[in-house]
């Protein structure tokens, strides 16, 4: 049996712990070259355990996911009290992304109900409270949070957006909420559902909205960053876009069709029209400047196409392989109860 996997099954049976504030909560963080930002979204978030440990009686850890930080991001990690909660720091073999750092704080999450938060300090912790709310007052299995507007961003790419976001509904079952981000709660039994999906190719706003369960938005203001820039470029943007759209919807080849047919047409009705000119009027063919067009018009297209169906050959070829979505190169557990000496395993490693 691989080590991974008896890892991995642990982690999933602890995910039938009790409902409601006996559930506790695991708080992950994923952090990707956090260094300048990580003491204080800590001292922010054990803040928030503090209230929620006197007011409900919650019970609350903080788990780390340095996604292979090149800067001190792990040092800083390390050196986190835990005061008021318990602290696990789980450090990757290298980046493998954001998606693979939220899988990893999902696995080693030790209590039932799971709230995911960038390390950024632009999601606000205060909110948490308002969240846990909805969770045990209102039995709310997914809170998710929204960007109450995009303002801030350019038009082009408030349109992009919305764009975006009516291509990837256009043909779902299940539709996943517009301007909606990682900042979210999952109850015990909505996280134990998540741990459930096998797939390699994650998109977790998707993910999250197709397991189902009562599902309630909360629309926030995002803080600005208070030192560094923002990871998510251009092109990081693009790869996560076109990765929701091939795991959650096959619209771009319902397009590829459309696009075929509607040529197709228009090809019959020009041939139409040149042979009717040419039997009625005797008027000449056109030749070689409007042959070059529509030769490179249909080649444009098809490679555009080839591309599109080759996006999806490449994802199902990344899911037959079936490799681990992330290596565990150390996890430390420090106790906020014992203040214990974090215990390091460098062998861990999950699917």
């Amino acid at each position: 049996m691989n080590p991974g996997t008896d890892q991995r099954n642990a982690l999933r049976d602890r995910s039938t712990a009790p409902s409601g504030a006996a559930a506790g909560l695991s708080i992950v963080v994923p952090a990707y070259n956090e260094s300048a930002s990580l003491k204080r979204v800590h001292a922010r978030l054990s803040e928030v355990a503090q209230k929620l440990a006197a007011t409900r009686a919650l019970a609350c850890e903080v788990i780390y996911v340095d996604d292979g930080s090149a800067d001190d991001t792990l040092a800083v990690a390390r050196a986190l009290p835990a005061s008021a909660l318990d602290v696990q720091v789980v450090s990757l073999s290298r980046n493998f992304g954001k998606e693979a750092a939220l899988l990893a704080g999902l696995d080693h999450a030790r209590l039932g109900a799971v709230l995911f938060i960038d390390g950024d300090g632009q999601h606000p912790p205060e909110l948490i409270e308002t969240l846990v709310g909805h969770w045990l007052d209102d039995d709310y299995d997914v809170v998710y949070t929204a960007k109450a507007h995009r303002d801030a961003e350019s038009f082009v790419r408030r349109i992009a957006v919305k764009a975006f976001y009516a291509l990837l509904n256009s043909d779902s079952h299940v539709q996943i909420p517009e301007n909606a981000g990682d900042f979210r709660l999952l109850s015990p039994r909505a996280a134990k559902a998540l741990r459930q999906m096998p797939e390699r190719n994650r998109f977790f706003k998707g993910l999250a909205s197709w397991i189902g369960f009562r599902q309630k938005r909360i629309d926030y203001e995002p803080a600005q960053r208070a030192q560094g820039r923002s990871h998510w470029g251009l092109r990081s943007l693009i790869g996560l876009s076109l990765n929701g759209l091939t795991a959650f919807s096959v619209a771009p080849l319902r397009m590829a069709t459309v696009l075929g047919l509607l040529l197709a047409l228009i090809a019959l009705i020009y041939g139409g029209k040149i042979i009717y000119e040419t039997v009625v009027y005797g008027a000449s063919v056109p030749g070689y400047p409007s042959l070059f067009v529509g030769v490179m018009v249909l080649g444009a297209v098809q490679l555009v196409m080839l591309g599109v169906v080759g996006e999806y050959i490449g994802k199902i070829l990344y899911e037959i392989k079936a490799r681990p979505v992330y290596f565990v190169a150390e996890h430390a557990v420090k106790l906020r109860e014992t203040a214990a000496e974090p215990k390091s395993d460098t062998r861990a490693a999950a699917e």
